[in-house]
């Protein structure tokens, strides 16, 4: 592996130089602060020029074999076809936009460069992983990449038309229940971790509805398992403090029934935004050698 570039742009830009699959230097965030507003309210164009001057800056003037961009959305050919989370970048080709300049250029959503970054973190860059992301919203990362949408946290998990609390306007999706988001849209009056505070201390409605978080996960996992096999499953991201991994695992078991895909496992792992710089540098190294 030669010297690659990778970059998280989510709600801020995470920069970072890979050498040998290992982070070397400063790894650079902008804005610094969580004050500063970040990437919500600025024009698409802007976006990419700062990922630009940041990937610069990182690169002190080295000769860069190949840069990678995780990016929040669904990303088709190096093309924002959806980005809940930065609607102003529908339609951009950042890929087309980073190439003059870099040429070996790979855009990939943030969820599969988190399963990429473990990945390599782990030594396991000939296996499948398969990574769940809590927070705001669900993400859902594999490595490798395969052909398709990915958006794991839009399966649907429930067919109660009264589930209809995903950010998206759909009915029954995964997000619609575990997405921070959507658990304040449904507790008005509550945040996230009162609601799972309070189910520990015995209210009905809020048990009720940590039993339906941990179930909707273990039906999005099990899905998964009916598509792809067995194996392990990493957990990643602020909210999988709530997750109570021996109940997840007994429900899990309870959707999985045929012998041949019995056996997956999850994992808690440190959430950390230099996981899926690591993991977009890798994955776009990787990338240059198939084609």
């Amino acid at each position: 592996m030669g010297k690659t570039i990778g970059v998280l742009a989510a709600d801020r830009i995470v920069t970072g130089l890979v050498d040998g699959h290992q982070l070397v230097g400063e790894v650079r965030t902008y804005p610094e602060s969580q004050s500063e507003g970040g990437l919500l309210g600025l024009p698409a164009e802007d976006i990419v020029r700062l990922i630009l001057q940041q990937i610069e800056v990182v690169s002190r003037g080295q000769k860069i074999d190949a840069v990678g961009v995780g990016f929040a959305g669904i990303i088709r050919e190096g093309r924002v076809e959806e980005s809940p989370n930065l609607q102003q970048t529908k339609g951009l080709h950042i890929q087309a936009k980073l190439s003059p300049s870099f040429g070996s250029t790979l855009v990939l959503n943030d969820a599969d460069a988190i399963a990429a970054g473990i990945a390599a973190r782990r030594g396991k860059l000939e296996s499948l992983i398969r990574a769940w992301t809590l927070g705001d919203g669900i993400g859902f990362g594999r490595y490798p990449q395969a052909e398709g949408v990915w958006e794991g946290g839009h399966m649907v998990v429930t067919l109660d038309p009264k589930e209809n609390f995903c950010g998206c306007g759909g009915v029954g999706h995964l997000e619609g229940i575990m997405g921070n988001a959507a658990m304040r849209r449904r507790f008005l009056d509550m945040e996230p971790d009162e609601v799972f505070d309070e189910a520990k201390r015995g209210d009905a409605r809020c048990q009720a509805f940590v039993k339906l978080w941990h179930r909707a996960l273990a039906a999005g996992t099990a899905t998964s398992v009916h598509l792809d096999g067995p194996g392990k499953f990493y957990l990643t991201g602020h909210n999988t403090r709530f997750v109570d991994l021996e109940r997840l695992s007994v429900d899990l078991q309870e959707m999985v029934k045929m012998s041949s895909l019995q056996g997956s496992q999850f994992e808690i792992v440190p959430t950390s935004d230099e996981l899926a710089v690591l993991g977009a540098a890798v994955s776009a190294d990787r990338a240059r050698f198939a084609l």
